[in-house]
């Protein structure tokens, strides 16, 4: 499945042969992604593995959004920051940076999805340290354009570095370290009745949804676990009832005993491709 994106196909040797190239060079062909990824492919060098990283620059503490996985929705944009080192005693003149998922970087066919950035990576040298410098990329990614063609991209992508020392040798490796891009998931909550007598049964229902970036619209997402929570009034804490498993469309229907005042919610873990989401929490005054 390919993905549009900032940086339309990204292989290892695509970006070796742009690493061969003086940043002076490739500076005009920035504003473009696919444009600078087409420069790139015209100096390939065949003759190294793209398992393997190639060039004295080394790069390390590299950090995709913080820690955190990157989670998204149907519409809204997000920016997100990856930071890192690149050492290199011969000094750095440029680095680039590119998330990407697949199998193998040096093979457009293994490769199904990649984001480069819109700028240039900045990256700073050490004042106590020759040849080290801290480095920072700004991916701005647009799921309704980004992720169009298809959900399958949800899960884990890799960070792709590259760097052009100050007498243009070239330097790269294309799984410095990793990322989870998750769909964003909604997750409603409604107890009732509302009062109740002490005793009674409560009836708490809600809907489990998921972004899909194919249609740009929440879906529900069907037979997953999803906690029953409690939280008495006056407390910070919840506590878990049960688990309950969403249906087919994602509705979430189950009871439970009144007993005090307080708030009831769903709460849902998440998984490899979808966020965690917990829902606020509904009243009952039980009398």
């Amino acid at each position: 499945m390919r993905i549009r994106a900032a940086a339309v196909v990204l292989s290892s040797a695509v970006v070796l042969s742009a690493l061969a190239l003086p940043a002076v060079a490739q500076a005009s062909e920035r504003a473009d992604g696919a444009t600078k990824l087409r420069s790139f492919a015209s100096k390939t060098s065949k003759t190294v593995s793209p398992k393997d990283s190639l060039g004295a620059t080394k790069f390390s503490d590299a950090v995709i959004n913080g820690g955190k996985d990157i989670v998204l929705g149907v519409t809204a944009k997000k920016s997100v920051t990856v930071t890192y080192t690149a050492t290199n005693e011969s000094g750095i003149a440029l680095t680039e940076a590119f998330l990407w998922q697949g199998t193998d970087s040096s093979n457009v066919d293994d490769i199904t999805g990649s984001l480069g950035t819109d700028d240039d990576a900045t990256c700073t040298e050490s004042t106590t340290q020759q040849g080290v410098y801290s480095c920072k990329a700004v991916f701005n990614i647009d799921p309704a354009h980004d992720f169009a063609d298809g959900n399958g991209v949800a899960g884990t992508w890799k960070l792709f570095l590259g760097a052009w020392d100050l007498y243009a040798n070239a330097s790269y490796n294309d799984d410095v370290t990793t990322t989870k891009l998750k769909r964003a998931a909604t997750l409603t909550v409604n107890a009732s009745p509302e009062p109740v007598k002490k005793g009674k049964t409560i009836t708490v229902t809600g809907k489990l949804s998921r972004a899909n970036w194919t249609t740009g619209r929440y879906a529900g997402y069907s037979t997953q676990p999803v906690l029953l929570q409690f939280r008495k009034k006056g407390s910070d804490t919840y506590t878990t009832l049960k688990t309950v498993t969403s249906s087919s469309t994602g509705t979430l229907t189950t009871t439970t005993t009144a007993g005090v005042d307080g708030y009831y919610r769903f709460a849902f873990a998440g998984t490899t491709t979808t966020g965690s989401k917990k829902a606020t929490g509904d009243f009952v005054d039980v009398q």
